[in-house]
């Protein structure tokens, strides 16, 4: 399942430069996540980077998108091209 940003977020930009796969950027009021382009870091980290390091906990599931592990998986591969 792809992640998505709340309105709690405040704007500190911690989660855009550790996003491995480019899928966070600077929205009109907050920071997005696009979902064509997340994949819980799947292929890169144990763990989604931006919820790591997210300083108010405003990062979960996006109930919209929801992915198994082997289909964040495949965008992973699909996306970097690795097989």
């Amino acid at each position: 399942m792809a992640l998505m940003i709340t309105d709690e977020c405040i704007n500190c930009d911690v989660c855009e430069p550790v996003c491995p796969n480019d899928a966070i950027y600077e929205g009109e009021e907050i920071y997005e996540i696009n979902p064509d382009l997340c994949t819980e870091c799947v292929g890169h980290f144990d763990e989604p980077q931006c919820v790591e390091i997210c300083p108010i906990d405003c990062i979960p599931k996006d109930p919209n998108h929801a992915e198994s592990e082997g289909d964040l998986m495949a965008k992973y591969k699909r996306i970097t091209g690795k097989s």
